[in-house]
């Protein structure tokens, strides 16, 4: 579990393209389910005009959110594959 913590912190603030580069935003927080730990969305910070485009899920505070499961790639950026979302 310890790992998972220091991945979670890892993701933080880091920018988030898809595969193409196109810029989303940022990672301001992320979504959990409870019971099990897993990791469920990538709550966005500071979306780009091209989010709007996509009509992302959002949460109750009106925040952008990239379901986990788009994401192929973790490192400098993380990259989200745009086929997944929507």
């Amino acid at each position: 579990m310890e790992k998972d913590k220091n991945y979670s912190r890892e993701i933080m603030s880091k920018t988030v393209v898809s595969k193409m580069g196109k810029k989303f935003g940022e990672v301001g927080d992320l979504v959990f389910e409870v019971g099990s730990g897993e990791l469920i969305h990538l709550v966005l910070k500071n979306p780009t005009s091209y989010t709007d485009k996509l009509e992302l899920e959002k949460d109750k505070e009106g925040n952008q959110l990239i379901p986990f499961s788009a994401v192929i790639a973790t490192g400098d950026f993380i990259v989200v594959s745009e086929e997944d979302i929507i």
